[in-house]
C-alpha cells in the first residue's frame, strides 16, 4: 500500500523495521456532515420549516452542529496500522483507545459503500475476527479510497494463498437475472421497510407537532375509509397493505441484489451486490464448512429458495439481505440446489432423498400443535364461562385444529436426516424449511436433546456443533439408537467416552 504524505510512524516491539501508521481518506470529511443532517432530517423539518417559538429550535441546531463536529472529529483522531503480524487501529479524543488484531484471526474483509461514498471513491471496509463478529465489534475503517481498499483486502486475505495456490481463472458460478425480481414480494421484505417509513412520519409528527389529519390527502382518506362498512373498509385497506408490500419487496430485492454475481476464483468465493449501496464479500474456500437452502414459507409456495454459506467468521442472524454468507439471492429451487452442490463441491446432497423419522416422531408433530390448540381454546371457553366474555373468541380458536393438522403434517414431511460421504444432511421447518449439509471435518461435539415427552417416546434431538455459520445445527425428533449411530458415523470415536455398552 502507498504511505500517505500525513502518516505517521511509530515502532512496535514486534516489528524489526518502522511501519507507518495511516489515515482514513481526506474524503470522509465530506461524507459525515451528511450522515448527520439525513440522520436529524425530521428535527431539521420541524425547526427549519414548521418550528415554533421557544429556545428549542435554537438548541436543536447546536445539537445538530455538535454531531457534525463530532463526524468531522473521527477523522483527525482516527489512524490504522498494518504490519505482518497485527491489525492496529486507533481513535478517540479524550479517551483514547487502540485495537490490535493478529492477522491470523482476520476471518473476512467486506467492503460496502453507500451512495455518496460510491460518488466519491470510498470503500468502507469491516474486518471480521469470528467470534467478535457476533457481538457487533471487530475492525472497521470507514472510509478508504477504493482501490486502496480493495488491495487492503488483497493483502489481508490473499497473500497466504497466493504463495501456496497458482492463480486461476475466476469463474462466474452465479449471477442475477432478471425474471428472478418476480421472489422479491415474496420474500415480505417491504414490512420492514413500511415499519421505517412509519416510525420516520411519527417522529417527523411528533417534532413538528403537526396532526396528521391536517394534511388534504390523509384526511380525505380518513373520511372515505369512515364512510365505508367496516368490513369493505377491512377489505380496502388490506388490499392496500398487500399491493404495497409485494412492491417495496421487489423493489428492496432490486436493492439489495442488482448486479448480484457469485464468483470463484483461486481459492476464494467472491460475493457482490447492491443497486444503491454496494457490497463486497470474500469468503475463504478453506474456512467453508458447508451450505444451507432457506426456504421461506411464501417462496417455497412460489417454487424458491435462498443459498447461504456455513463458514467460519462471518455475521450470522442479520437477515437474508443483509448478512455476509448470502450465496444466491431468493431464485428458481433449481438454482439454490446447483449453487449450494457447486459450492461444497458435491451435487448429492442439495437434493438427495432423506431418511424420514417415523411415527413417534409424527405423532409427536400432531400432539404439540393439537396441545396449544387445546389450551388457547380452553382459555376463551373459561374467558366466556367465567368473566361474561363473548363466545366468538373460543368458536373462531377452534379453527387452530384444522390449522394445527396442516402445520403438523408439513412440519413432519420436513423433518429428514441423512450421512452422505462425510456430509451431514439435516432438514427441518415449516413456516421457514431449511436444509443444511453440514461437513463432518467441521463437527467438534454433540449435544443430545432429550425432553419429558421425548424420553417416553424414545426420541432425541441430536445437535452438531461447530465454530462456522450458526455454530449448532440440530436434527430434531430422531430415535435415540439412530441418533447415536449418525453421530458415531459422521465423527468416529467422539461420542465414545459417554456411551455406556450393555453386554
Amino acid at each position: 500500500m502507498s504511505v500517505p504524505q500525513h502518516s505517521t510512524t511509530t515502532r512496535h516491539p514486534d516489528l524489526e523495521t518502522t511501519v507507518p501508521w495511516h489515515r482514513l481518506s481526506p474524503k470522509m470529511l465530506a461524507v459525515h456532515p451528511v450522515q448527520e443532517i439525513i440522520r436529524f432530517l425530521p428535527v431539521l423539518l420541524g425547526v427549519l420549516v414548521i418550528g415554533r417559538g421557544g429556545h428549542g429550535p435554537i438548541w436543536s441546531l447546536i445539537g445538530l452542529g455538535i454531531a457534525i463536529i463530532g463526524g468531522l472529529l473521527r477523522w483527525f483522531t482516527t489512524t490504522y496500522q498494518v504490519t505482518p503480524t497485527h491489525i492496529r487501529v486507533r481513535r478517540g479524543l479524550l479517551r483514547r483507545r487502540e485495537l490490535s488484531v493478529p492477522r491470523d484471526r482476520v476471518r473476512s474483509v467486506d467492503l460496502t459503500a453507500h451512495p455518496l461514498q460510491r460518488i466519491l471513491g470510498l470503500s468502507r471496509v469491516v474486518i471480521g475476527t469470528g467470534r467478535s463478529d457476533r457481538h457487533n465489534e471487530g475492525v472497521t475503517l470507514d472510509a478508504l479510497a477504493a482501490p486502496a481498499a480493495a488491495r487492503l483486502r488483497e493483502e489481508l486475505l490473499h497473500r497466504k494463498v497466493s504463495l501456496e495456490q497458482p492463480t486461476t481463472d475466476a469463474k462466474i458460478m452465479a449471477r442475477l437475472e432478471p425474471r428472478w425480481v418476480r421472489f422479491g414480494p415474496f420474500t415480505l421484505s417491504g414490512i420492514a421497510t413500511i415499519g421505517v417509513v412509519a416510525g420516520s412520519l411519527v417522529n417527523l409528527f411528533n417534532e413538528t407537532r403537526v396532526a396528521p389529519g391536517e394534511f388534504g390527502l390523509l384526511r380525505s382518506i380518513i373520511n372515505q375509509l369512515s364512510s365505508l362498512p367496516v368490513p369493505v373498509a377491512v377489505v380496502e385497506i388490506t388490499a392496500f397493505v398487500v399491493v404495497l408490500v409485494a412492491v417495496l419487496s421487489a423493489l428492496a430485492y432490486i436493492l439489495a441484489f442488482w448486479n448480484f454475481r457469485l464468483v470463484r476464483t483461486n481459492g476464494t468465493l467472491h460475493v457482490t451486490r447492491g443497486l444503491l449501496t454496494s457490497r463486497s464479500t470474500t469468503i475463504e474456500v478453506r474456512r467453508l464448512r458447508g451450505a444451507e437452502i432457506s426456504e421461506p414459507l411464501l417462496l417455497r409456495a412460489a417454487g424458491g429458495a435462498r443459498c447461504m454459506a456455513i463458514t467460519t467468521g462471518l455475521r450470522v442472524g442479520r437477515g437474508a439481505e443483509h448478512g455476509g454468507t448470502v450465496l444466491l439471492p431468493p431464485a428458481p429451487l433449481a438454482e439454490a440446489q446447483r449453487v449450494a452442490g457447486e459450492v461444497i463441491g458435491d451435487a448429492v446432497p442439495p437434493v438427495h432423498e432423506l431418511l424420514r423419522h417415523g411415527r413417534k416422531a409424527h405423532r409427536r408433530r400432531y400432539s404439540r400443535a393439537f396441545l396449544v390448540a387445546a389450551i388457547v381454546t380452553g382459555m376463551f371457553v373459561l374467558l366466556w364461562w367465567l368473566a361474561r366474555w363473548p363466545a366468538w373468541p373460543w368458536q373462531l380458536s377452534l379453527a387452530l385444529f384444522p390449522a394445527g393438522a396442516l402445520l403438523a403434517e408439513d412440519r413432519f414431511r420436513n423433518l429428514g436426516h441423512r450421512l452422505l460421504d462425510r456430509r451431514l444432511v439435516f432438514r427441518h421447518g415449516s413456516l421457514v424449511r431449511r436444509r443444511y449439509m453440514l461437513s463432518s471435518d467441521g463437527v467438534i461435539g454433540w449435544v443430545v436433546h432429550r425432553s419429558f415427552f421425548q424420553r417416553r417416546a424414545g426420541l432425541v434431538s441430536l445437535t452438531a456443533t461447530t465454530a462456522a455459520g450458526r455454530q449448532h445445527y440440530t436434527c430434531a425428533e430422531v430415535p435415540a439408537a439412530e441418533a447415536i449411530a449418525l453421530a458415531h458415523d459422521a465423527v468416529p470415536g467422539l461420542l465414545d467416552p459417554f456411551l455406556v455398552r450393555r453386554e
